[in-house]
Formats: C-alpha cells, structure tokens, sequence
C-alpha cells in the first residue's frame, strides 16, 4: 500500500465526500448531526463561486483522506487577504499519518503563490489539544485573540 499522500484542490465531483467530511466531523467534535443535504448544498456553493474559498483533499493509495475548507479575510491593517483554514477532517485510520501535514503544506505553497496573502489563521476548540500539538509542530503559534460570536438566524 502506498504511503504517498496527494493533496488537490476540490471539485464539484467531491461535493458529496466533503459533505460528508463535514458531518462527521460535527458529529465527533460537538456531537451535532448535520443536515447532509444542507452540508452538499454548502460545499457545492463553494466549488461553484471561487470567491467564498475553495477545498483541498489528501489522497492516499486514490482514496480520499482527508480535507479542508480555505476562506478569505481581508486584512486593511496589512493591505493584504488573510486565509483560514477551516472544517478540517482526516479520516481517523489515517490519523497521525502526516496527512494534515501535506493538506497544510499545500495550503502555505499556494498562499505564497498567491502572492497577496499575509498569514493563515485557524481556530481550534480549547480541548482539542491533540490538533493544538499538530499545529504547533507545524509551527503555528497560538494567536493573542480570543474569539467571541454571534449565530444570527
């Protein structure tokens, strides 16, 4: 079995495996049951409008592995977009395997190409302390912001 980890951005043909990424990534981190449906429509409106973000995927041996969601910031303090990585899922066999590794990788190469991207940011839950030891390792600092939210219906 291959150990090489691809990392590509997403088409409307993954629609469904990110959608499906994202519910079980709900399910196990906050224990929320996402409509599918409603999470197919949201990735589908990424893949169709470049402007809201776009995905990559981790492949491993053709099989899709793991991915995540890129978004944009503008930043008027450093005239510059600033990304954040979001919904990200490995499938938990591959977990510990480096797959979040080339997903991240891809993501500072292609900011870098970008050319007008000054940083990328993520947010993490406090008690996931296995994704903030992955992330430090990656050497990304914890940022002096706390984030506070408002959900509008």
């Amino acid at each position: 079995m291959s150990t090489v980890i691809s990392v590509r951005k997403a088409n409307h043909a993954d629609a469904q495996l990110i959608a499906s990424f994202a519910a079980a990534m709900a399910l196990e981190t906050e224990g929320n049951t996402l409509d599918i449906e409603i999470a197919r429509q949201a990735s589908e409106a990424v893949l169709r409008d470049p402007l809201l973000g776009f995905y990559l995927v981790a492949v491993k041996s053709e099989e899709p592995v793991g991915s995540l969601l890129i978004t944009f910031e503008w930043s008027d303090w450093r005239n510059a977009m600033r990304w954040w990585i979001q919904s990200v899922f490995v499938v938990s066999t591959h977990r510990g395997t480096g797959v979040y590794r080339q997903l991240y990788k891809e993501v500072q190469r292609l900011a870098q190409q970008a050319g007008n991207v000054c940083g990328v940011r993520l947010y993490v839950e406090q008690n996931n302390c296995t994704a903030q030891t992955t992330y430090r390792k990656l050497g990304m600092t914890q940022a002096p912001y706390l984030i506070f939210e408002a959900e509008i219906d």
